[in-house]
């Protein structure tokens, strides 16, 4: 990831001084330029970087924004790539991609997909192939997708304001505070993954059952 100077000049760096056409940096733009450089190494977007030398985020934040940043796929593919080994149609997976079924992984000239997704597309297709009708399922599925990222925004707030804020409070090294951060985090989204599958689990269970009773 490589910037221009014009990008880091919009926010990031502070204006130089001017004698006629010549322009003069201080030692506090080194000082600047060396810690963008540091945060652009882990792979930290213009706004991300930003907000750390704003002091919006703090340095103990670093690992905790990496992780959630990074791409966490251990292999990503290519649209061509998912429909040659989901053997789907590449306009299907498009269309699966507009109804926002798939998300690609932010932060890549092109756009490539965790290799998991593989799995995602056999499940729909075991619903297609039992007959449910392909625009029913993705109507379901954008739906559920708009539920679910709601949630998660909801989500994340909450481990902002009663996680997060709190371990920054605490005080101490900034070491200590990002592993802390760092594990907290991992746990947390560990735990709630698990409480969303059964919770969806035991709520399709009890819609069939009643769908049961009411249709006798």
């Amino acid at each position: 990831m490589e910037y221009r100077i014009e990008q880091l000049a919009r926010g990031l760096l502070e204006s130089p001084r001017r004698e006629g056409r010549v322009t003069w940096y201080g030692d506090t733009h080194v000082e600047r330029l060396k810690r963008i450089k540091e945060l652009q190494q882990q792979g930290f977007t213009l706004t991300v970087i930003q907000r750390f030398l704003a002091g919006e985020l703090e340095a103990s934040d670093e690992a905790l924004v990496a992780a959630v940043t990074r791409p966490t796929a251990p292999q990503t593919l290519t649209l061509g790539e998912l429909a040659e080994r989901s053997g789907v149609a590449e306009p299907l997976l498009s269309s699966l991609e507009q109804a926002g079924l798939l998300v690609p992984v932010e932060g890549g000239e092109q756009p490539l997909y965790p290799a998991d997704d593989l799995e995602a597309i056999a499940a729909g297709m075991k619903l297609i192939a039992a007959g449910v009708p392909l625009g029913a399922l993705m109507e379901l599925g954008k739906e559920h997708a708009a539920a679910v990222d709601r949630t998660a925004r909801q989500a994340v707030d909450l481990f902002d304001h009663h996680v997060r804020e709190r371990i920054q409070a605490e005080g101490g090294e900034t070491e200590a505070a990002e592993r802390k951060l760092l594990q907290t985090f991992n746990d947390l989204l560990e735990a709630s993954g698990t409480l969303v599958r059964h919770h969806f689990q035991r709520s399709l269970l009890r819609a069939a059952r009643e769908h049961i009773e009411k249709r006798g």
